[in-house]
């Protein structure tokens, strides 16, 4: 396996130069299991993206004129407090707030009540029967560390 590492000014900086490594480098493969299924797709098998910026706006890509984006604020905006909370809405196996909802208010708590230098501010995603769901969480686990007085994030994806 591959290990690539992008070092993005921004968001949207990072986001595009995601795009060219995995167009240019990826690994192709047809999905014999998961959503679409049959059909290719193309990956990096590890990518570690670190972001210099992460706060400067707009945090959606700015693409071309007549590229559609890949996402917009108002998704992003709807898409955070479902983040957080536990409320599953009808049809849906899982959400990530049922697993992370509980374990915000602790890493919040440890962070505020026993010091930033800590290394148990670990956040999981799933359960052991999240493997038998037919599309388990692709959100896996965040971690977090606050050096240099800024909240840093360490999430992993499965996909």
């Amino acid at each position: 396996m591959e290990i690539s590492v992008i070092n993005g000014r921004d968001l949207s900086e990072a986001w595009f130069l995601c795009l060219r490594k995995t167009l240019t480098g990826g690994y192709e493969y047809k999905i014999e299991r998961g959503s679409y299924a049959g059909q290719q797709r193309k990956e990096l098998d590890f990518v570690v993206v670190k972001i210099k910026n992460p706060g400067t706006r707009p945090i959606i890509p700015d693409v071309p004129q007549g590229v559609p984006a890949p996402t917009s604020m108002e998704y992003i905006e709807s898409y955070l407090p479902y983040l957080m909370t536990a409320h599953k809405a009808e049809g849906e196996q899982y959400t990530y707030g049922q697993y992370l909802e509980k374990q915000i208010s602790e890493v919040i708590r440890m962070y505020k009540e026993d010091g930033y230098n800590t290394n148990q501010a670990f956040m999981a995603v799933g359960d052991s029967q999240s493997i038998f769901l037919s599309d388990p969480p692709c959100l896996r686990g965040i971690d977090t560390r606050i050096r240099d007085n800024r909240l840093n994030f360490v999430a992993y994806f499965r996909s």
